[in-house]
Order: structure tokens, then sequence, then C-alpha cells
């Protein structure tokens, strides 16, 4: 078992999810949203099913509303369409121990499945548009953590693919550790909900509560 604290120094590159590793939103916001999906789509969401397609609790967003009986592909229309970005913008706020990132040698990439169009407007409400040398937004055509390929590409990007330089991606979900490992990368979880929260423990090269434990 790897130690539960890694030295920043450890990294030539690191790599970062952003909803719920370094920001978050406020749960009003999370529920209206899902109030506004569920009558477009005849089915009430509870907050503990909002929860769990929000964080991704469960792994597979898509596998998780196939079991409850709902197309992926008509949730996610109604979901994105009934997301304003500049409202998610203002309802989202920064970890403090995400100041970290700010303060990182090297180069740094942000890999997350935050649509491009509410991504933009979130980092520049929260002011990190310049922690990032690249960013990537995953799409159908780059895939979906934790397919390496988005991991990979932003690599590519960064200038650190296939060249020994040792890396990390950090992200509060089994996705991200999924996408590191199979990038070939190390794995920092930060656990931000809680183990009965999220109802499993999320195994990672380095597991902490928050980015503060890291030396």
């Amino acid at each position: 078992m790897a130690p539960q604290s890694a030295a920043l120094a450890d990294y030539d590159f690191w790599l970062l999810d952003l909803d719920g590793t370094l920001v978050d939103v406020e749960w009003s916001y999370t529920r209206e949203v899902f109030d506004r999906v569920g009558d477009r789509l005849g089915r009430e969401f509870t907050d503990q099913e909002a929860d769990i397609i929000w964080s991704g609790l469960t792994g597979s967003r898509d596998r998780q509303l196939e079991a409850w009986g709902i197309d992926p592909a008509a949730f996610w229309e109604a979901f994105h369409d009934e997301e304003d970005p500049l409202v998610r913008a203002e309802q989202t706020y920064l970890h403090d121990d995400a100041a970290f990132v700010a303060e990182l040698e090297g180069p740094v990439g942000l890999v997350t499945h935050c649509q491009e169009f509410l991504c933009e407007p979130v980092l520049e409400n929260v002011g990190i548009n310049d922690w990032f040398d690249t960013r990537l937004c995953c799409t159908e055509e780059t895939g979906w953590k934790p397919d390496p390929t988005p991991v990979e590409r932003v690599m590519a990007d960064l200038g650190v693919a296939h060249n020994g330089h040792r890396g990390v991606l950090a992200g509060d979900g089994a996705n991200d550790v999924g996408a590191a490992w199979n990038a070939g990368l190390d794995a920092i979880h930060v656990e931000r909900v809680g183990h009965e929260r999220r109802g499993q423990c999320v195994l990672g090269d380095y597991r902490v509560q928050s980015f503060d434990d890291l030396q």
C-alpha cells in the first residue's frame, strides 16, 4: 500500500479534475436543475438520486441512469438544456485547499467532464483560468474518464507524453483514478463526500480528505 500523502515535488507534471475536486456548486443549484430535468422527463429525482448523478458516486453515470430505466441520451440533452452557464458559475465556489495548484511548478493540465460552455464561465468566476497550461472538456469524441484518451491528449498538449516524465492525476471519483492508471499515471483521490455518502471506498495511489494533506 502506498503512503497516504504525496510530496508535491515527486511529480514533473500534474493533471486535475474540476467539479468536486477543485470546485463545487451550491446544493440549491443542483436541486433546481434536477427538478427541471425531472419535469421534462416526467420523472422526479430524489435528493439521493440527484446527488448520485451529480457527484458520480456510483462510477458511470450512464450505467446508473440505465439501471433506473432512464435513457442517458435523453437525460443529458435535458440536463444541458437546463443548465445556465452564468447561474452555474455564480453558484460555484473554489475549495480552499485547491490553492496549492497555483504554486505548482511544471506543466499543469485540466481534464474534466464539465462541458466547455459551462467550464469557461466557472473558471473565470472562481479566478483560476491561469492555473492550467492546457485543458480538455471531455466529449463523445474524446471519450470519458476512465478512458485514458482524454488524459493522453492533455499529456500530448503539455509535451510530457512518452518521455519519461512522472505525472499524477488528482480527482474526486473512481473514474479519475481509473483514467490515471489507464494512462500510466499515479492517482490521488480526494474524498470530498465521505465513504458513507458514497457507499464505497475509492482506492488510489494516495487517498486524502484535503489537498492540505499533501506535503
